[in-house]
């Protein structure tokens, strides 16, 4: 055998008899298991059993980032169950629109030494829709020796995954591929109307003589072929997704089709791990209840249904991109695997050129020559593309040199699409996929891709509207915002500002220190209602009025009084919460006001962290007339003051003071060498370091023992 003299094969066929065991073990209609790309950015299908390949197109590649069942189950190391397609469709929006059959999936960790990827299992939703302890410990159990054997085969050297095609291995248990005996043969013959049999890729591998009469054809003429190409009144994608359906779900599937020009007929899909067995029984007298789909004499041939799945998968994936890049990366991601390409070139256009936003596949210098080329060049099919918005196809160089003779020189490649980008008439960009060898695209092929791309197109036109507002709400929150902090002798300062991971990164949260001369120092914090530019544009005036009060050494509630009563004539209808503190080095004490504020947290020499008790005056805008009352403590060589915004301890369902004693804890085990870890450690102990509704602001003063003042 191979696998004798080969470590490496024989390692593999190890994993894929491990897998394949899994997936009879636990009683699973599909298996995949999923490996990490070396980058460790994408979960690529490594080995597939129960299910052809062409039906896992879409999910050849999934982002680590993406809405997934398989990328959850790595991404958070935990197990994902879905009983039902109901539950699919509430956690999991996006496949369910790509799987829509009734079906239980299960997705779990592959972790060993490091995390590996995932195994996934499918069950027709005849399964119970819960799990049981005993069954996940199975499968957890199951992943852990798969995890053991892909480490053997990366010793071995197994090629990293994603650089080719899933293997793809039989399910079941013993010959079931075995030339049936001839009492078989006689027993289906003497059924009334006919038989068949398809494999999991859908061709036929048996026809009864009966079936032979109905379908008007021999079984020499259709052995070996897919129904819906060999029979073109089957070519249509409702019967297609009738297919599709049985060998996903492996539930009894049944549908009625019209042999011209007249003859109905009824279709029992009986699927089962190694192929689906069909009966065909003529419908009767009359025909059904729907009618006969309409063809003209010379139909387009339409997309197959497995090509209508991936195109909505894909579409419903471009709905959820966000920047530029999300769109390069979705389109590198999933496009090109799924039209196998080798290379991509996605250009925007704008001042009158082409200018590549993002590139697969090709080597820096291609791309520094294929930049910022005009819209109208005629050096590569790209300007009459998109003058013209048809995409052009080249199935070779040859075919391309014709027209354009110095293009196929340039890349190195032997096949491309050039699919323009169009909006409402106006050109976006261009996207062309390439691939290394010559290849055709056949008409279906065309015109999903030119589907495809309109998508494309409406998501980078979002896209770069939201990045120059995302550039526009950076550079007005870097504006308003400190920085850097002054230096102040005897205080070591720290702070940060995160925005809000959703809306425009832009919010009403800031901070200051502000130096009093040599013996005091300022320092406020405060939050402006909301996280828009309205917010951040009131926030700058906040700052602002507090600054200007403070530096006139104004008492900390006159500070608050006198930028409540500005605030009060602006009447912006956003309302602010601010903390102000005033630290007298010389008196060794800190005088605090609150308008409506978290209170800030005090962690002492010894270790002993609280809340500091500043009773909150009103928020800043209401009331022009409202006192704040001021809070004194003493200013004690070696404590810590830490001032934050509701964004890092506001969590649903957790009560305010819990979060707060939380904090508190988090701040008084933190090493306080280094405060700008010191934040990171903070924030991350308090959950906001993922996606987060709210804008954060942080701010950190450390009294240094060795700089006491006074006397």
């Amino acid at each position: 055998m191979t696998s004798a003299g080969d470590p490496a094969t024989a390692a593999i066929e190890a994993l894929d008899a491990a897998f394949a065991e899994t997936v009879r073990g636990t009683g699973a209609a599909i298996g995949a298991l999923y490996l990490l790309s070396p980058d460790e950015q994408l979960l690529c299908l490594d080995v597939l059993c129960g299910a052809p390949s062409g039906m896992a197109d879409p999910w050849t590649r999934v982002s680590m980032a993406a809405p997934a069942p398989v990328a959850d189950a790595v991404r958070e190391d935990r197990l994902v169950w879905l009983g039902s397609l109901g539950q699919m469709a509430h956690f999991y929006p996006r496949t369910a629109m790509a799987l829509p059959y009734p079906l239980a999936l299960v997705a779990a960790p592959v972790t060993g030494v490091r995390r590996w990827g995932a195994l996934l299992l499918m069950w027709p939703a005849t399964r119970p829709s819960h799990m049981t302890r005993r069954e996940r410990s199975h499968i957890a159990s199951r992943c852990r020796r798969l995890a053991r054997l892909v480490e053997d085969a990366v010793e071995h050297g197994k090629p990293p995954p994603c650089d080719g095609r899933p293997r793809v291995l039989p399910a079941g248990t013993g010959d079931r591929f075995a030339t049936p005996v001839m009492a078989t043969a006689d027993f289906i013959e003497r059924l009334p109307g006919g038989s068949c049999a398809l494999d999991l890729e859908g061709r036929f591998t048996y026809l009864s003589s009966g079936a032979c009469v109905l379908l008007d054809r021999t079984a020499g003429q259709l052995l070996g072929t897919l129904p819906w190409q060999s029979l073109r009144w089957l070519d249509d994608p409702t019967y297609e997704d009738r297919y599709r359906a049985a060998v996903i779900s492996r539930e009894p599937v049944a549908f009625t089709a019209c042999r011209p020009p007249d003859r109905w007929l009824d279709f029992h899909l009986y699927p089962d791990a190694s192929g689906i067995s069909v009966r065909i029984v003529p419908t009767g007298a009359q025909p059904p209840p729907w009618p006969a789909p309409h063809r003209s004499p010379h139909p387009a041939t339409p997309a197959r249904a497995g090509q209508l799945y991936q195109l909505t998968h894909l579409a419903a994936a471009l709905t959820e991109v966000v920047g530029v890049q999300d769109v390069v990366d979705m389109v590198a991601d999933e496009i090109m695997p799924a039209f196998g390409a080798d290379g991509l070139v996605l250009s925007t256009a704008e001042a009158g050129r082409l200018h590549i936003t993002g590139f697969r596949g090709y080597a820096p210098d291609v791309i520094e020559r294929l930049d910022a080329l005009p819209l109208d060049t005629s050096f590569t099919p790209a300007g009459r593309a998109l003058g013209s918005g048809i995409p052009a196809f080249f199935s070779s160089p040859g075919e391309m040199r014709r027209i354009y003779p110095e293009a196929p020189l340039i890349s190195g490649k032997q096949a491309w699409a050039f699919l323009p980008l169009i909006v409402s008439g106006r050109a976006v960009g261009i996207c062309i996929l390439s691939y290394d060898h010559p290849r055709e695209f056949p008409a279906e092929e065309r015109a999903v891709m030119t589907s495809l791309a309109g998508l494309v197109a409406q998501a980078l036109d979002r896209a770069r509207l939201y990045d120059t507002k995302h550039d526009l709400a950076h550079g007005l929150q870097e504006a308003l915002l400190p920085r850097t902090l002054p230096t102040v002798g005897g205080l070591r300062v720290a702070a940060r500002y995160l925005p809000a991971t959703r809306g425009m990164d832009i919010g009403g949260d800031f901070y200051d220190v502000i130096r009093l001369g040599d013996t005091a120092a300022a320092a406020v914090i405060g939050d402006v209602q909301g996280h828009n530019v309205a917010a951040a544009a009131l926030m700058g005036q906040v700052r602002t009025g507090v600054h200007a009060h403070a530096a006139l050494g104004t008492a900390p509630d006159q500070v608050l009084a006198r930028t409540n009563r500005l605030l009060t004539d602006l009447g912006p209808d956003l309302f602010t919460s601010c903390l102000y503190a005033h630290l007298d080095f010389a008196g060794r004490r800190v005088t605090l006001a609150s308008a409506g504020h978290p209170p800030p947290l005090l962690r002492l020499p010894d270790g002993d962290t609280r809340p500091v008790d500043v009773p909150p005056g009103p928020l800043l805008g209401i009331d022009p007339d409202a006192d704040f009352p001021l809070t004194e403590i003493p200013l004690v060589p070696g404590m810590m003051l830490a001032f934050y915004t509701d964004g890092l301890i506001e969590t649903p369902g957790v009560d305010l003071d819990d979060s707060i004693s939380r904090l508190a804890a988090h701040l008084a085990h933190a090493d306080e060498r280094d405060l700008d870890r010191l934040i990171d450690d903070l924030v991350s102990g308090a959950g906001s370091s993922g996606q987060r509704t709210d804008d954060i602001a942080l701010l950190v003063l450390h009294h240094a023992a060795a700089a006491v003042r006074g006397g």
